[in-house]
């Protein structure tokens, strides 16, 4: 029992001079580093680096919107026979009715290359963000543009199929 109460107030004091290190030993420096002497006060600019665009995403990106024009050109042709086949529509299930849905069907699958065009912008981006973890500025800003001559393509044709879809519910 006695043994026991020396031997405790004896590893301590090993303990305690084990933790003071030798004078020349290779121990880091203790006194403040380069990045402590930061004022951390100073503020954070608040526009990040742009980045640069990724040439194989804007590549892309340009296919999508070129193929939205491309075919919005087509649309604006069937949309016409639609209109003309809409004004000559009769009563509902008429013939010339009959014939009015089917213009009007043709156009429909007409804008699905319009929204083809739109998904395939969001498929980029999130195969960007699954792949990356993130979207750099530069490539951020590329796939709003995009998204947005895209959306303004397909909003004029949903009004367009709409004014028709209407016109022909009376």
């Amino acid at each position: 029992m006695r043994t026991a109460r020396l031997i405790a107030p004896a590893a301590l004091l090993f303990l305690a001079i084990g933790g003071c290190a030798r004078p020349g030993g290779d121990y880091p420096s203790l006194s403040p580093r380069a990045a402590e002497a930061i004022d951390p006060r100073l503020p954070l600019p608040s526009e990040p680096s742009p980045g640069t665009l990724d040439p194989t995403l804007s590549s892309r990106l340009a296919a999508a919107v070129g193929t939205a024009r491309a075919e919005a050109s087509a649309f604006d042709r069937l949309a016409a026979i639609a209109e003309r086949a809409a004004a000559a529509a009769g009563p509902s299930q008429s013939e010339s009715w009959v014939a009015a849905q089917q213009a009007l069907s043709a156009l429909v699958a007409q804008h699905g290359a319009t929204t083809r065009a739109a998904a395939d912008v969001d498929a980029l981006a999130a195969t960007r963000i699954d792949e990356t973890r993130w979207i750099s500025p530069a490539n951020r800003v590329a796939i709003e543009d995009a998204a947005a001559s895209i959306g303004a393509i397909n909003a004029r044709q949903t009004a367009i199929i709409a004014g028709l879809r209407r016109r022909l519910e009376r």
